[in-house]
Order: structure tokens, then sequence, then C-alpha cells
């Protein structure tokens, strides 16, 4: 096994799936950046290869997705901008990458983002099992205990991100 992936921590691959229009991806340069390759190059190859790759496996984000990701996650505008809008990759298109960048990193890559999507699987089935759990105590047990299973369902709760921008805006009127 290829030791320099041991890099590759499960928790920096977890910190690169975005959920985007209802769907776990990941965008190209980010992907790009795992493989160790220019984003320009894994964009050709997607490109090239395009009848591997349907809707439901890669989809371009449009331009308000993309400055809301801008502002949530602090992504800077790259040296000389981008072109193109991003693309987001679902699981599948991420499996189907490691078929058309050929490199033994790819492959390599591939595997562990697999195994991290497939984690992220895991837990949330046992999130769904853990509140359904909670909603069955709930029923058997009288009102005295509705303050405690509140108060476990919104540990529970998805935190919800904060949408400030980074950086600051001049006022029109300063423009003028």
């Amino acid at each position: 096994m290829n030791t320099k992936l041991s890099t590759l921590p499960v928790e920096r691959i977890e910190k690169l799936i975005l959920f985007i229009r209802g769907q776990k991806v990941m965008l190209d340069f980010n992907l790009a950046e795992l493989y160790q390759v220019e984003t320009g190059a894994l964009n050709r190859a997607f490109r090239r290869n395009l009848d591997r790759f349907p809707s439901d496996f890669v989809f371009q984000l449009s331009e308000d997705e993309y400055q809301t990701l801008r502002c949530q996650f602090g992504i800077s505008k790259e040296k000389g901008g981008r072109r193109y809008l991003p693309f987001a990759f679902t699981e599948q298109g991420v499996a189907m990458l490691s078929s058309v960048l050929r490199s033994k990193r790819a492959i390599l890559v591939n595997v562990e983002i697999m195994r991290t999507f497939v984690k992220l699987r895991q837990l949330l089935a046992s999130h769904v099992e853990l509140a359904r759990k909670l909603n069955r105590l709930e029923k058997k047990y009288d009102s005295q205990f509705k303050v405690v299973f509140d108060a476990i369902r919104q540990m529970m709760a998805e935190p919800v991100p904060k949408t400030k921008c980074i950086g600051f805006q001049i006022a029109d009127k300063a423009r003028k």
C-alpha cells in the first residue's frame, strides 16, 4: 500500500464533501488537489469522457451557488480567476473519475474517497435510527420527559452554517 496516502486523513476528505442540490458532492478543484493534478487537466479528462458522466454523476454550479459557497467557506478567487463555474461530482461521478484519470494516485485517492462516502452514509443511517428510537421512547413515556427529548433533538440537529462573507463592502453612496 502507498504510504503517501497515509497523509490523506478521512477528516480532510469529509470536509471537502458538500451538500448541494440535495446531494453529497465534491468540487472539481478540491478533487484536483487530492489527485495532485491541475483543475483544468481534471476537467479536460472529464469532458473527453462525457458519456461516462450523466447528469446524476456531475453538474455545474450556478453563479448563485458558487457565490454562496465562496461566502460560506471562504473560497478565494484563484489566480487569474476561473473561466468556468466549478463542477460538482456526486459519489458515482467521483468513482467514475478513477476510470478517466489513469494515474496510480487517482485510483488510490478514489478508494479513500469511497470509504469516506460509505462512512458518512453509515453515520447518517445511525443518526436516523437514533431519531427513530427517540420517537418510540417519547411515545412510551409521558410529557414529564418532553424537555429531555427536546434537548436531545436540539443536540442532534444540524448546525446552521453562517453565511457571512469574508471582507467588506463599500456603500453605494461612498462610491459616487
